[in-house]
């Protein structure tokens, strides 16, 4: 086990979530807690909030923030408000409530420090419809009043670089024990993984810490780039702890004077990175996975299922691929997926059909960026599937081919796909159409901050072509 600066190494029962303000009491006292970080996830899966001592927490365990932390853009500036709230002042305070099963510790923070994610409501009690971890509470209610329930395991893709505070300048992979960067790719190399092994402990000590559960950690196809898969679990809980791995994971990688980056595409010639999400879904009452029927052969659900993939989930692009980077990842001429074409075990599709057991039959989505927020990009996925179910859709027939040298079916940009958004009622109709107009005034607001940026390429290209 790595040795961290002010983490404590004994083994601690119940490293995460209570059930009650009073057992959260006693969980820090028994941790020697002094500081409480109170957090929010907001449209970009960036953590808001505030760090007050544990007593003033507990003398008043709600939180107050305004409104805007959840109309800011990833560049810190903020769409026009009109239309988008019903109050009169327009910033007022919300009100943002601690979900103790959600408390854990900070393990790399220099003193005994805890941390819980916070629900976001409305002065008059009603949930902030715009809050992601909301937006995905109300697409979990949805699957409750039919008898379902969903199951999900996200994989997280990710690139360790050098440290660069220029942005002109482009990202390098870091240097290894070795003393050498990688110079090739090198694709599922336990050496590889090797070159970071002190990095790698501390994140699985971190992980352990926090009570998250990673199944396996892998080199991805690119230079430096790595996979850590989740176990599947409650979606709410899997995106509770996508969010938290993602500090976690940059948090450990600071401390190696390393930058952990979740950027779609953040080196050129090198593959994205993408947060594939399997899905499958049970039955609430008996627990059976509704896509195999009793002698293990799919149910119409499961294909259902995939069809309002296939139909709605260019309508989610801007949440899947939420940045103008994020379509950089999307290329024929890469491991992404440019269609909607599924097929069993064929990666080269969007939608994959995972070799499983009848009772592990799921879908995974290959299609979102691992830059996405995880709350939403479950909910939208999810929401897909929900469509598809209640519409009775059909799908395609399972693809054998390669789906790259098909055309694309896909958004090729960000504003395209916030039209496509903006004009899918039934999507409306699930994710709510405040969130629907408030995420597409935020993606435009971000597209007009990019507009203001000349690159590279222009002023290789045009500057004395032209």
């Amino acid at each position: 086990m790595s040795k961290r600066k002010g983490a404590d190494k004994r083994a601690v029962e119940n490293p995460r979530g209570v059930a009650s303000l009073v057992e959260a009491k006693a969980w820090m006292a028994a941790r020697h807690v002094t500081e409480i970080e109170c957090t929010v996830p907001d449209l970009a899966g960036v953590a808001r909030g505030k760090i007050m001592p544990a007593s003033k927490f507990f003398s008043s365990p709600v939180m107050n923030l305004p409104l805007s932390v959840f109309f800011q853009t990833i560049s810190g500036e903020y769409p026009e408000y009109e239309g988008l709230v019903d109050s009169v002042v327009a910033d007022s305070d919300l009100v943002l409530e601690p979900d103790f099963s959600t408390l854990c510790t900070v393990p790399w923070a220099q003193d005994p420090t805890a941390q819980v994610i916070h629900d976001a409501f409305h002065r008059d009690g009603r949930p902030v419809e715009v809050a992601p971890r909301q937006v995905l509470k109300h697409v979990l209610s949805l699957y409750a009043n039919k008898g379902w329930k969903p199951v999900v395991a996200p994989e997280i893709e990710f690139y360790l670089v050098e440290p660069n505070t220029d942005p002109d300048y482009p990202l390098k992979p870091p240097v290894g024990r070795s003393g050498r960067p990688e110079i090739g790719r090198q694709s599922y190399s336990i050496q590889a993984v090797n070159e970071f092994d002190a990095l790698f402990e501390d994140i699985y000590d971190y992980g352990e810490a926090q009570g998250l559960e990673i199944d396996t950690l892998i080199h991805e196809d690119g230079a430096a780039q790595m996979e850590i898969n989740l176990r599947h679990g409650d979606p709410l809980t899997l995106a509770d702890q996508v969010f938290l791995f993602k500090r976690t994971i940059r948090e450990a990688a600071l401390a190696h004077k390393i930058y952990a980056t979740f950027m779609a595409k953040p080196i050129a010639n090198e593959p994205g990175s993408a947060m594939h999400i399997h899905q499958s879904v049970v039955s609430a009452e008996t627990g059976r996975n509704i896509f195999s029927n009793a002698d293990g052969d799919p149910t119409p659900e499961f294909f259902s299922f995939i069809a309002g993939h296939q139909k709605y989930l260019p309508a989610v692009m801007c949440i899947l691929a939420p940045y103008v980077n994020s379509y950089r990842r999307l290329t024929r001429d890469s491991m992404a997926p440019i269609n909607l074409q599924w097929g069993y075990d064929n990666r080269t599709a969007g939608l994959r059909v995972p070799p499983s057991v009848a009772e592990a039959r799921r879908l995974e989505n290959r299609v979102p960026s691992s830059d996405a927020n995880p709350y939403l990009v479950i909910a939208a996925s999810l929401a897909c599937g929900y469509l598809g179910m209640v519409e009775g859709l059909r799908a395609t027939e399972p693809l054998e081919g390669d789906a790259k040298n098909l055309d694309f079916e896909l958004p090729r940009g960000l504003l395209e796909a916030v039209a496509a958004f903006e004009d899918c009622e039934p999507m409306a109709n699930v994710l709510g159409k405040r969130f629907i107009a408030t995420y597409a005034a935020v993606k435009q607001a971000e597209f007009e901050t990019f507009m203001r940026v000349i690159s590279p390429w222009e002023r290789e290209y045009l500057l004395l072509n032209v």
